[in-house]
């Protein structure tokens, strides 16, 4: 039986994770916005299960198998199903990432281009321990498994660590037929890691120089003209070498640039930090959310340049039309696994705004069908529309025509599949892949007839900002840095 301890006083997330990353292999799936996209943050520690998928083979904790990765993860997911009657996001599962290669290796589409990053395509850890913050709620809930050790112990070993070896008084309470812990812990803590003032030497090389980029912007304008292609996203890769540790530069993106969906996730030879503002697909009690984003615009240095920027986006008939056909992808993929009629388009052109940019969004929803879970949403939808184009497939053929390497995690998922069946995946942007002192990351934007050049390739440098600053690189039009052919 499950152990699950709650507090209403508690260090931040942020703070926990911080003492639990070295010691429980932790991971962080950080809400560091707060609202209905931010409600919770969710740390994950003691994988009992690692599945690795390197293409045409996987392995199970470190064995391999031969086989469809999905098949197994699918299989895996119904033969070890557990309910979640708690009402929180995730209480037993899995936490790890899709990466795009993964989606381009499933839709069939094989690339020119051979990987300069080498990790894994797509890797799912199975956790005996959960921590989820409840931003709205204001409580911290700890979920032991038992897999690794007794619930009750390995609750207390955590909790432990999570308080930093301080005294809580618990009291039991029954819960939903489940066995609970209420801890109430009384005090006032610190505050989470503060971001090093360290200046880092960074320097960065860029795959593409701004007149091959545009040339590449004017190729995919070409195809949507001749009728090949309604929309496009096009992206170059950024490659920084720095000496910034990958935790500092989580520390500084979370702190300068708060995102819904951002990660960190430490796999020993790599890791991961995001701080991305988009959701791919949420699914809960079988009814799922996806979200893309469409459109984009720069903060303004005034109010004034704000708010005449915001409402640029919002009345930009070229950014409406490109989101608008993204929509209709998205409502064809969920049709393939939801019950007919139950795709709705709920929100559309909403204008969001975060620390550095304006985005334009919208809300897709469905209900899936009876007997399908998590791995069929993904194998039906995955990856998204947003990051690909439409047509999906002759997009993403393009994409490999056009883009100097592969894309690797870049606008794959990063998130949770819980063993109810209930998932959250985000979009991987703004995220940063660290790899032997080197950070690989992705910017693009959507293509359609109406773009423009010039405009294109310094978005690109718009959306690498946060993560560029959080590296001690000031300058983000592309002017003084490094190029090379990918």
């Amino acid at each position: 039986m499950k152990c699950i301890k709650t507090w209403r006083e508690y260090p931040s997330s942020d703070l926990i994770f911080y003492r639990l990353k070295e010691k429980e292999e932790a991971v962080f799936l950080d809400s560091s916005t707060r609202g209905e996209l931010g409600q919770y943050s969710v740390i994950a520690c003691r994988p009992y299960r690692k599945l690795l998928s390197y293409g045409d083979y996987f392995t199970v904790d470190g064995q391999r198998r031969e086989g469809d990765f999905s098949e197994y993860v699918k299989h895996y997911l119904n033969n070890h199903r557990e309910e979640n009657t708690t009402g929180l996001p995730i209480i037993s599962g899995a936490v790890g990432y899709f990466s795009y290669d993964f989606g381009r290796v499933k839709e069939g589409v094989e690339s020119c281009h051979s990987k300069t990053l080498d990790i894994p395509d797509a890797v799912l850890y199975f956790y005996d321990v959960f921590v989820v913050e409840d931003h709205v709620q204001h409580q911290l809930h700890l979920i032991a498994n038992g897999h690794t050790q007794g619930p009750e112990l390995c609750a207390e070993e955590i909790a432990a660590l999570i308080f930093d070896n301080s005294q809580s008084s618990c009291v039991a309470a029954d819960l939903n037929g489940e066995n609970i812990g209420i801890a109430v812990k009384r005090g006032v803590f610190p505050a989470g890691p503060e971001p090093d003032p360290t200046k880092y030497n960074s320097r960065i090389v860029a795959n593409f120089t701004p007149e091959q980029y545009m040339d590449a912007v004017d190729h995919m304008i070409r195809y949507i003209v001749e009728g090949d292609i309604y929309v496009v996203n096009m992206t170059q890769q950024l490659q920084i070498h720095s000496d910034c540790p990958p935790y500092e530069m989580f520390t500084r993106l979370r702190r300068n640039n708060p995102s819904p969906f951002g990660a960190y996730l430490d796999y020993g030879e790599f890791q991961i930090v995001c701080a991305s503002p988009e959701r791919f697909m949420r699914m809960k009690n079988g009814k799922i959310k996806t979200r893309p984003i469409k459109g984009t615009r720069k903060r303004g240095a005034t109010p004034e340049e704000d708010a005449m920027l915001k409402q640029e986006l919002a009345d930009s008939e070229k950014d409406q039309s490109e989101l608008l056909m993204i929509v209709d992808l998205e409502r064809n993929d969920l049709n393939r696994v939801c019950t007919p009629g139950s795709v709705q388009v709920t929100e559309l052109f909403k204008v969001e705004t975060y620390a550095t940019v304006f985005h334009l969004v919208a809300n897709v929803e469905g209900q899936i069908l009876p007997g399908c879970n998590a791995m069929d949403l993904i194998q039906a939808a995955f990856p998204g529309g947003s990051i690909t184009g439409a047509p999906k497939l002759r997009a993403m053929e393009l994409i490999d025509q056009e883009e100097h390497l592969c894309r690797n995690l870049y606008t794959g998922s990063i998130g949770y599949i819980s063993l109810n069946g209930d998932c959250d995946l985000n979009i991987v942007i703004r995220t940063a892949v660290c790899k032997d002192g080197v950070y690989h990351l992705g910017v693009g934007g959507g293509i359609t007839c109406e773009s423009e050049l010039e405009f294109e390739y310094d978005e690109t440098w718009q959306k690498a900002k946060a993560l560029l600053n959080a590296l001690d690189l000031e300058s983000t039009d592309g002017e003084h840095y490094q190029f090379t052919l990918g």
